[in-house]
Protein backbone atom coordinates (compact mmCIF):
# COMPACT_ATOMS: atom_id res chain seq x y z
CA UNK A 1 0.00 0.00 0.00
CA UNK A 2 1.50 3.67 -0.73
CA UNK A 3 1.99 6.49 1.63
CA UNK A 4 -0.28 8.51 -0.48
CA UNK A 5 -3.30 5.55 0.42
CA UNK A 6 -2.32 5.00 3.51
CA UNK A 7 -2.59 8.30 4.52
CA UNK A 8 -5.79 9.18 2.91
CA UNK A 9 -7.15 5.86 4.97
CA UNK A 10 -5.91 6.95 8.28
CA UNK A 11 -7.54 10.47 7.66
CA UNK A 12 -10.54 8.86 6.92
CA UNK A 13 -10.25 6.72 10.20
CA UNK A 14 -9.16 9.52 11.82
CA UNK A 15 -12.32 11.80 11.10
CA UNK A 16 -14.92 8.68 12.38
CA UNK A 17 -16.14 8.83 15.76
CA UNK A 18 -17.33 5.08 15.52
CA UNK A 19 -15.33 2.95 17.96
CA UNK A 20 -14.43 0.66 15.63
CA UNK A 21 -13.00 2.62 13.00
CA UNK A 22 -10.98 4.16 16.40
CA UNK A 23 -9.59 0.93 16.90
CA UNK A 24 -9.17 -0.11 13.25
CA UNK A 25 -6.64 3.24 13.25
CA UNK A 26 -4.84 2.42 16.03
CA UNK A 27 -4.34 -1.41 13.91
CA UNK A 28 -3.44 0.89 11.39
CA UNK A 29 -0.82 3.19 13.73
CA UNK A 30 1.03 -0.21 15.09
CA UNK A 31 1.25 -1.29 11.48
CA UNK A 32 3.24 1.77 10.26
CA UNK A 33 4.95 1.24 13.94
CA UNK A 34 6.36 -2.08 12.83
CA UNK A 35 7.54 -1.47 9.50
CA UNK A 36 11.28 -2.41 9.21
CA UNK A 37 13.27 0.44 9.19
CA UNK A 38 10.08 3.07 9.70
CA UNK A 39 12.19 5.00 12.49
CA UNK A 40 13.87 7.58 10.18
CA UNK A 41 11.08 7.46 7.62
CA UNK A 42 9.12 8.47 10.62
CA UNK A 43 10.79 11.69 11.29
CA UNK A 44 10.49 12.97 8.01
CA UNK A 45 8.47 16.53 8.51
CA UNK A 46 5.83 15.12 6.33
CA UNK A 47 5.00 12.05 8.14
CA UNK A 48 4.94 13.84 11.76
CA UNK A 49 2.56 16.43 10.19
CA UNK A 50 0.46 13.36 9.41
CA UNK A 51 1.46 11.70 12.45
CA UNK A 52 0.38 14.56 14.68
CA UNK A 53 -3.09 15.20 13.13
CA UNK A 54 -4.00 12.03 13.30
CA UNK A 55 -2.64 11.06 16.88
CA UNK A 56 -3.98 14.21 18.33
CA UNK A 57 -7.80 13.16 16.99
CA UNK A 58 -7.08 10.11 18.23
CA UNK A 59 -6.23 10.79 21.73
CA UNK A 60 -8.54 13.88 22.52
CA UNK A 61 -11.53 11.98 22.05
CA UNK A 62 -10.22 7.82 21.95
CA UNK A 63 -11.73 5.43 24.83
CA UNK A 64 -9.53 5.13 27.62
CA UNK A 65 -7.96 1.52 26.75
CA UNK A 66 -6.93 2.82 23.47
CA UNK A 67 -5.14 5.45 25.04
CA UNK A 68 -3.32 2.88 26.96
CA UNK A 69 -2.64 0.71 23.98
CA UNK A 70 -1.18 3.75 22.67
CA UNK A 71 1.13 4.82 25.29
CA UNK A 72 2.77 1.21 25.49
CA UNK A 73 3.22 1.53 21.54
CA UNK A 74 4.74 4.34 21.99
CA UNK A 75 6.54 4.45 25.18
CA UNK A 76 9.88 3.51 23.48
CA UNK A 77 9.69 5.51 19.67
CA UNK A 78 12.17 7.97 19.46
CA UNK A 79 9.64 9.84 16.35
CA UNK A 80 6.47 10.18 17.87
CA UNK A 81 5.27 13.63 18.09
CA UNK A 82 6.39 15.66 20.99
CA UNK A 83 3.03 17.25 21.22
CA UNK A 84 1.68 13.77 21.55
CA UNK A 85 3.65 11.90 23.84
CA UNK A 86 3.46 15.18 26.63
CA UNK A 87 -0.57 15.10 26.21
CA UNK A 88 -0.60 11.24 27.28
CA UNK A 89 2.23 11.61 29.64
CA UNK A 90 -0.40 14.10 31.35
CA UNK A 91 -3.30 11.48 30.78
CA UNK A 92 -4.18 9.05 33.88
CA UNK A 93 -1.13 7.58 35.84
CA UNK A 94 -1.90 3.50 34.45
CA UNK A 95 -1.73 5.56 30.61
CA UNK A 96 1.03 8.44 31.80
CA UNK A 97 3.33 5.31 33.55
CA UNK A 98 5.17 3.77 30.45
CA UNK A 99 5.63 7.13 28.59
CA UNK A 100 7.55 9.02 31.35
CA UNK A 101 9.43 6.12 32.61
CA UNK A 102 11.13 5.50 28.71
CA UNK A 103 10.03 7.59 26.24
CA UNK A 104 13.30 9.01 24.40
CA UNK A 105 10.95 12.17 23.13
CA UNK A 106 10.56 13.61 27.03
CA UNK A 107 13.45 15.94 27.01
CA UNK A 108 14.22 17.91 30.81
CA UNK A 109 12.23 20.61 30.29
CA UNK A 110 9.17 18.39 29.56
CA UNK A 111 10.01 16.50 33.06
CA UNK A 112 10.28 19.34 35.08
CA UNK A 113 6.82 20.61 33.70
CA UNK A 114 5.43 17.51 35.12
CA UNK A 115 6.91 17.92 38.49
CA UNK A 116 5.04 21.06 38.28
CA UNK A 117 1.81 20.36 36.70
CA UNK A 118 0.87 16.63 36.62
CA UNK A 119 -0.19 14.92 40.12
CA UNK A 120 2.16 13.45 42.99
CA UNK A 121 2.10 9.58 41.12
CA UNK A 122 3.07 11.13 37.65
CA UNK A 123 6.14 12.82 39.74
CA UNK A 124 7.22 9.65 41.60
CA UNK A 125 7.45 8.05 38.02
CA UNK A 126 9.57 11.11 37.18
CA UNK A 127 11.76 10.41 39.62
CA UNK A 128 12.29 6.93 38.75
CA UNK A 129 12.89 7.70 35.10
CA UNK A 130 16.08 5.72 34.26
CA UNK A 131 19.45 8.13 33.91
CA UNK A 132 17.82 11.37 35.27
CA UNK A 133 20.01 14.57 34.52
CA UNK A 134 20.61 17.56 36.72
CA UNK A 135 18.24 19.68 36.09
CA UNK A 136 15.20 17.24 37.06
CA UNK A 137 17.08 16.11 40.11
CA UNK A 138 17.46 19.66 41.31
CA UNK A 139 13.76 20.31 40.40
CA UNK A 140 12.82 17.36 42.85
CA UNK A 141 15.02 18.38 45.45
CA UNK A 142 14.00 22.23 45.18
CA UNK A 143 9.90 20.85 46.19
CA UNK A 144 11.17 18.48 48.12
CA UNK A 145 7.98 16.16 48.44
CA UNK A 146 8.72 13.43 50.54
CA UNK A 147 7.34 10.58 48.46
CA UNK A 148 8.97 11.94 45.60
CA UNK A 149 12.54 12.06 47.41
CA UNK A 150 11.67 8.74 48.70
CA UNK A 151 11.06 7.80 44.83
CA UNK A 152 14.53 9.49 43.76
CA UNK A 153 16.11 7.90 46.88
CA UNK A 154 15.58 4.10 44.77
CA UNK A 155 16.43 5.47 41.96
CA UNK A 156 20.62 3.99 41.29
CA UNK A 157 20.79 5.37 37.70
CA UNK A 158 20.31 9.31 38.44
CA UNK A 159 22.71 11.34 38.04
CA UNK A 160 23.54 12.29 41.96
CA UNK A 161 25.96 14.94 42.87
CA UNK A 162 27.51 14.21 46.18
CA UNK A 163 25.84 17.23 46.91
CA UNK A 164 22.69 15.81 46.18
CA UNK A 165 23.44 12.14 47.99
CA UNK A 166 24.12 15.21 51.03
CA UNK A 167 20.73 16.87 50.42
CA UNK A 168 18.74 13.34 50.27
CA UNK A 169 21.07 11.83 53.80
CA UNK A 170 19.53 15.35 55.39
CA UNK A 171 16.07 14.59 54.58
CA UNK A 172 16.12 11.07 55.25
CA UNK A 173 16.33 12.58 59.02
CA UNK A 174 13.00 13.23 59.06
CA UNK A 175 11.22 11.11 56.23
CA UNK A 176 11.43 7.38 57.25
CA UNK A 177 10.69 6.06 53.82
CA UNK A 178 14.18 7.27 52.31
CA UNK A 179 16.62 5.17 54.66
CA UNK A 180 16.28 2.07 53.15
CA UNK A 181 17.11 2.89 49.60
CA UNK A 182 19.77 5.59 50.54
CA UNK A 183 21.56 2.79 52.62
CA UNK A 184 21.65 0.84 49.79
CA UNK A 185 22.70 3.53 47.23
CA UNK A 186 26.11 3.05 45.04
CA UNK A 187 27.01 7.09 45.98
CA UNK A 188 26.51 6.74 49.39
CA UNK A 189 29.98 7.53 50.53
CA UNK A 190 31.66 6.66 54.14
CA UNK A 191 30.76 9.96 55.51
CA UNK A 192 27.41 9.91 54.65
CA UNK A 193 26.67 6.45 55.95
CA UNK A 194 27.88 8.25 59.30
CA UNK A 195 25.30 10.62 59.29
CA UNK A 196 22.45 8.21 58.19
CA UNK A 197 24.04 5.19 60.86
CA UNK A 198 22.07 7.79 63.27
CA UNK A 199 18.51 8.17 61.79
CA UNK A 200 18.05 4.75 60.88
CA UNK A 201 17.05 1.17 62.86
CA UNK A 202 19.24 -1.94 64.40
CA UNK A 203 19.20 -3.95 60.97
CA UNK A 204 20.08 -1.00 58.88
CA UNK A 205 22.85 -0.04 61.07
CA UNK A 206 24.39 -2.82 60.52
CA UNK A 207 24.12 -3.34 56.93
CA UNK A 208 25.45 0.43 56.73
CA UNK A 209 28.83 -0.48 59.57
CA UNK A 210 29.33 -4.08 57.63
CA UNK A 211 29.40 -2.09 54.23
CA UNK A 212 31.88 0.62 55.36
CA UNK A 213 33.20 -1.17 58.06
CA UNK A 214 32.07 1.95 60.57
CA UNK A 215 33.72 2.22 63.81
CA UNK A 216 30.17 1.12 65.41
CA UNK A 217 31.12 1.73 69.26
CA UNK A 218 32.10 5.27 68.62
CA UNK A 219 28.58 5.79 66.75
CA UNK A 220 26.79 4.27 69.06
CA UNK A 221 28.27 6.89 71.69
CA UNK A 222 27.26 9.68 69.22
CA UNK A 223 24.10 8.15 68.95
CA UNK A 224 22.91 7.85 72.42
CA UNK A 225 24.60 11.58 73.40
CA UNK A 226 22.19 12.75 70.94
CA UNK A 227 19.21 11.38 71.90
CA UNK A 228 20.24 12.05 76.03
CA UNK A 229 21.05 15.58 74.53
CA UNK A 230 17.97 16.22 73.04
CA UNK A 231 16.19 14.42 76.29
CA UNK A 232 17.88 16.66 78.61
CA UNK A 233 16.85 19.70 76.65
CA UNK A 234 13.36 19.18 76.92
CA UNK A 235 13.44 18.22 80.56
CA UNK A 236 15.41 21.57 81.61
CA UNK A 237 12.49 23.57 79.60
CA UNK A 238 10.90 24.83 82.90
CA UNK A 239 9.10 28.20 81.61
CA UNK A 240 5.58 28.39 82.03
CA UNK A 241 2.46 28.60 79.84
CA UNK A 242 3.68 31.50 77.93
CA UNK A 243 4.30 32.88 74.18
CA UNK A 244 7.14 30.04 74.72
CA UNK A 245 4.59 27.43 74.68
CA UNK A 246 5.46 26.89 71.03
CA UNK A 247 8.71 26.79 71.46
CA UNK A 248 8.43 23.62 74.10
CA UNK A 249 6.21 21.70 71.72
CA UNK A 250 8.92 21.81 69.24
CA UNK A 251 11.39 20.82 71.45
CA UNK A 252 9.32 17.93 72.41
CA UNK A 253 8.61 17.08 68.80
CA UNK A 254 12.14 17.10 68.11
CA UNK A 255 13.12 14.48 70.75
CA UNK A 256 10.21 12.46 69.65
CA UNK A 257 11.22 12.55 66.02
CA UNK A 258 15.08 11.99 67.08
CA UNK A 259 14.04 8.79 69.11
CA UNK A 260 11.43 7.37 66.36
CA UNK A 261 14.38 7.33 63.72
CA UNK A 262 16.92 5.94 66.03
CA UNK A 263 14.41 3.13 66.55
CA UNK A 264 14.26 3.86 70.54
CA UNK A 265 10.78 5.11 70.47
CA UNK A 266 8.58 2.33 72.33
CA UNK A 267 5.00 2.06 73.81
CA UNK A 268 7.03 2.05 77.17
CA UNK A 269 7.97 5.42 76.73
CA UNK A 270 4.51 7.09 76.52
CA UNK A 271 4.12 6.08 80.53
CA UNK A 272 7.43 7.48 81.15
CA UNK A 273 6.12 10.53 79.50
CA UNK A 274 2.81 10.37 81.54
CA UNK A 275 5.05 9.78 85.19
CA UNK A 276 7.06 12.57 84.46
CA UNK A 277 4.09 14.67 83.88
CA UNK A 278 4.95 15.49 80.44
CA UNK A 279 1.18 14.99 78.51
CA UNK A 280 2.66 16.48 75.51
CA UNK A 281 5.10 14.30 75.27
CA UNK A 282 3.10 11.48 75.82
CA UNK A 283 0.89 13.34 72.95
CA UNK A 284 3.55 13.14 70.28
CA UNK A 285 4.93 9.94 71.15
CA UNK A 286 1.73 8.41 70.39
CA UNK A 287 0.59 10.43 67.44
CA UNK A 288 4.13 9.25 65.78
CA UNK A 289 4.11 5.60 67.06
CA UNK A 290 0.35 5.28 66.05
CA UNK A 291 0.93 7.15 62.63
CA UNK A 292 -1.88 9.18 64.03
CA UNK A 293 -3.35 12.65 62.76
CA UNK A 294 -1.86 14.63 65.81
CA UNK A 295 -5.23 16.60 65.99
CA UNK A 296 -6.69 13.13 66.21
CA UNK A 297 -5.05 12.67 69.58
CA UNK A 298 -5.08 15.86 71.02
CA UNK A 299 -9.10 15.82 70.63
CA UNK A 300 -9.16 12.16 72.27
CA UNK A 301 -7.13 13.13 75.55
CA UNK A 302 -9.56 16.24 75.41
CA UNK A 303 -12.73 14.40 75.12
CA UNK A 304 -15.11 12.36 77.29
CA UNK A 305 -14.59 9.04 75.65
CA UNK A 306 -11.62 7.34 77.03
CA UNK A 307 -12.21 4.53 74.96
CA UNK A 308 -10.98 6.38 71.98
CA UNK A 309 -7.66 6.52 73.65
CA UNK A 310 -8.01 3.00 74.69
CA UNK A 311 -8.18 2.09 70.96
CA UNK A 312 -5.21 4.18 70.08
CA UNK A 313 -2.91 2.82 72.91
CA UNK A 314 -4.21 -1.00 71.97
CA UNK A 315 -3.22 -0.12 68.13
CA UNK A 316 0.31 0.56 69.44
CA UNK A 317 0.67 -2.57 71.62
CA UNK A 318 0.07 -1.33 75.36
CA UNK A 319 -1.41 -3.60 77.40
CA UNK A 320 -4.49 -3.74 78.89
CA UNK A 321 -3.04 -3.92 82.34
CA UNK A 322 -1.23 -0.90 81.73
CA UNK A 323 -4.06 1.37 80.36
CA UNK A 324 -5.87 1.76 83.66
CA UNK A 325 -2.70 3.96 84.91
CA UNK A 326 -2.53 5.60 81.51
CA UNK A 327 -5.78 6.99 81.67
CA UNK A 328 -5.31 7.64 85.21
CA UNK A 329 -2.28 9.86 84.78
CA UNK A 330 -3.74 11.59 81.54
CA UNK A 331 -6.74 12.37 83.28
CA UNK A 332 -4.78 14.03 86.37
CA UNK A 333 -2.46 16.35 84.05
CA UNK A 334 -5.46 17.46 81.57
CA UNK A 335 -7.97 18.53 84.48
CA UNK A 336 -9.90 15.28 84.50
CA UNK A 337 -10.18 14.37 80.58
CA UNK A 338 -10.83 12.54 78.89
CA UNK A 339 -13.91 12.14 80.64
CA UNK A 340 -16.80 9.69 81.18
CA UNK A 341 -15.77 8.60 84.61
CA UNK A 342 -15.73 4.78 86.14
CA UNK A 343 -17.74 4.26 83.13
CA UNK A 344 -15.88 5.80 80.60
CA UNK A 345 -13.11 3.29 82.17
CA UNK A 346 -15.16 -0.02 81.73
CA UNK A 347 -16.07 1.17 78.21
CA UNK A 348 -12.29 1.06 77.59
CA UNK A 349 -11.57 -2.05 78.45
CA UNK A 350 -13.64 -3.05 75.33
CA UNK A 351 -10.98 -1.47 72.83
CA UNK A 352 -8.83 -4.26 73.83
CA UNK A 353 -10.10 -7.06 72.31
CA UNK A 354 -8.68 -9.40 70.79
CA UNK A 355 -7.76 -7.98 67.31
CA UNK A 356 -5.00 -6.80 65.46
CA UNK A 357 -3.06 -3.32 65.87
CA UNK A 358 -3.60 -2.83 62.10
CA UNK A 359 -7.89 -3.26 63.37
CA UNK A 360 -7.18 -0.95 66.45
CA UNK A 361 -5.53 1.81 64.63
CA UNK A 362 -8.22 1.69 61.69
CA UNK A 363 -11.25 1.99 64.41
CA UNK A 364 -9.44 4.79 66.03
CA UNK A 365 -9.02 6.97 63.21
CA UNK A 366 -12.36 6.41 62.01
CA UNK A 367 -14.02 7.51 65.89
CA UNK A 368 -11.11 10.64 66.24
CA UNK A 369 -11.75 11.79 63.30
CA UNK A 370 -15.25 12.34 63.81
CA UNK A 371 -14.35 14.17 66.45
CA UNK A 372 -12.10 16.66 64.89
CA UNK A 373 -14.55 17.48 61.73
CA UNK A 374 -17.95 17.57 63.65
Amino acid sequence: MSLALSSESLFDLAKSRQPADRERLLLAIVDLCDTPHSGEAMKTHAIQSLLSSIFMSLVVEAERDIRHRLSQKLASADWAPNALINVLALDDIEIARPIISQSPVLKDIDLVRLLLEATIEHQIEVARRPNLSQPVIGAILEQAEPAVLTALAGNHTAELSPSDMEELVEAARHIAAMRTPLSQHPRLTSQLAKRLYLWVGLALREGLADRFRLDVAVLDEALASSIAEAHNAVTLETTPRTSREGEREAMEQRLIDKLHAAGQLRPGYLVRALREGRLGLFSSALAVLGRFDARQVQATIDSDRPELLALACAAVGIDRSVFPDILEMTRGLNNGRPGGGAEGARKASVAFAPVSTEVAGAAFRQAAGAIVWS
